[in-house]
């Protein structure tokens, strides 16, 4: 009897990001950190080399093996003889004007923006600064190179040119202008929180007595997820700042919608909602889960495992993006990795996470006011994720290749599946018949 074929006949849409590319930067943070602990280099610059140690690889990785930057969707044309220098001179002088003008207004920006010069973020703008003017000498060349190669070079940083030059560079594209604005936004805000805690997550796990951590379940769990926390942040670091087309990561559109902005902003400082004294806050009068299994070693070990295990799938999600991690763009539509079962598993992981982390029915003083208070701003919490999750869902709806994922997500995800038994919901007809 012949075997089955329901798969060959609703296969997943193939996923601009390949399960090499993490793989191989899992290794290179590996190298690097086991090298840290051996001579034992726990400072910020440590920290950083760290994200370099990641980056590399998965950069080899991408134009040795996958070599993305062929993909059509660099806006690359190889195949074509480069233009002419002066051709490209002309458009990349516009590019530098805009590019400039959009470092000095970040800078700005974080002049007049008190938190980034207190705490964690003070790390983050002596790096800027240190490196502000090789970015500066590095973007001529680079800006110039690639216009040669552009099929279009008219893009949104040259019509953010053309509207910080005037009149003699033309009438710019004000979608673009606005698109380069969002963009670099995105970069500018959360590049600077992802560079400051950097250092702390690699401290965290450098830090750790081996002895010390494998000696019981709680320790071990503790130390198992510092590490998937320091992978997490290496990941996502290094997706703002690799935003290159050569890489094919650049920023295809950034969110343009004012709820999904809100939604984003609300979960980061200084914005942030759900920390200590935040308006969401739920561990008032509460304990970390370790205190409430404390002399129950099957316990320790059982909820240990899970909020690892938690930990792990948010850590993989950030891990399947490469490159390529950044909240509020589109950089290309993930479908491998945990991206098979649900659109969001790193929400769906964290959320769980923190139910099962700060186990807010419980509290030391044994106020219900602060039990009922706690699991209502969890609930909250959860919710605003779930805004997010939407917001994000109707950003990249526009494009067909996520209409598509999304579809097939319907019809195969177990997650969306789950969910809809559970919940009795009838799922559109129309999407559960995969495409001929």
């Amino acid at each position: 009897m012949a075997a089955p074929h329901f798969r060959q006949r609703d296969p997943c849409p193939p996923s601009a990001v390949s399960h090499g590319v993490g793989i191989a930067g899992i290794l290179g943070l590996a190298l690097w950190t086991w090298i840290a602990r051996r001579h034992g280099m726990d400072g910020p610059y440590a920290g950083f080399a760290a994200v370099a140690a990641c980056g590399l690889p998965m950069i080899l990785w991408s134009l040795l093996v996958d070599r993305v930057h062929r993909n059509p969707s660099t806006g690359i044309d190889w195949s074509a003889p480069p233009r002419g220098w002066r051709a490209a001179v002309e458009t990349g002088l516009v590019k530098i004007a805009g590019l400039w003008a959009t470092w000095l207004a970040i800078a700005i920006f974080y002049c007049l923006a008190r938190w980034y010069w207190q705490g964690s973020y003070r790390y983050s703008m002596e790096l800027f600064a240190w490196a502000a003017p090789g970015l500066i000498l590095f973007s001529i060349p680079y800006v110039l190179w690639l216009d040669r190669l552009l099929a279009e070079p008219r893009d949104a940083c040259f019509a953010f040119g053309q509207w910080v030059i005037g009149g003699a560079a033309g009438a710019p594209d004000m979608a673009q202008v606005a698109h380069h604005a969002r963009a670099w936004t995105v970069k500018g805000f959360f590049l600077a929180f992802m560079v400051s805690i950097v250092p702390g997550n690699f401290a965290s796990v450098i830090g750790w007595n081996l002895t010390d951590a494998i000696s019981n379940p709680v320790d071990l769990a503790l130390f198992l997820i510092a590490v998937m926390f320091m992978i997490d942040v290496c990941f996502a670091t290094i997706g703002y700042i690799l935003t290159f087309r050569p890489l094919d990561a650049h920023i295809r559109m950034a969110n343009p919608y004012l709820g999904g902005w809100l939604a984003a902003l609300i979960c980061y400082p200084p914005f942030v909602l759900m920390g200590g004294g935040g308006p969401l806050n739920y561990h008032s009068g509460g304990a970390e889960w370790h205190v409430w299994v404390q002399g129950q070693t099957a316990l320790q070990w059982l909820l240990g495992g899970w909020l690892v295990l938690l930990t792990a799938l948010y850590a993989w999600a950030t891990v399947a993006f490469g490159l390529r991690f950044s909240n509020l763009t589109h950089r290309g539509i993930l479908t491998h990795g945990p991206y098979r079962w649900t659109r969001h598993p790193a929400y769906l992981s964290k959320n769980l996470f923190w139910w099962f982390s700060a186990l807010p029915f419980l509290t030391i003083s044994g106020s219900l006011i602060d039990m009922a208070r706690n699991c209502a701003m969890l609930a909250a919490t959860n919710a605003v994720y779930y805004w997010r999750a939407r917001t994000e869902e109707k950003h990249l709806s526009a494009d067909p290749a996520y209409r598509a994922y999304s579809d097939w997500m319907d019809r195969n995800g177990p997650v969306p599946r789950l969910i809809a038994w559970i919940t009795g919901r009838t799922r559109d007809p129309a999407r559960l018949q995969p495409a001929e």
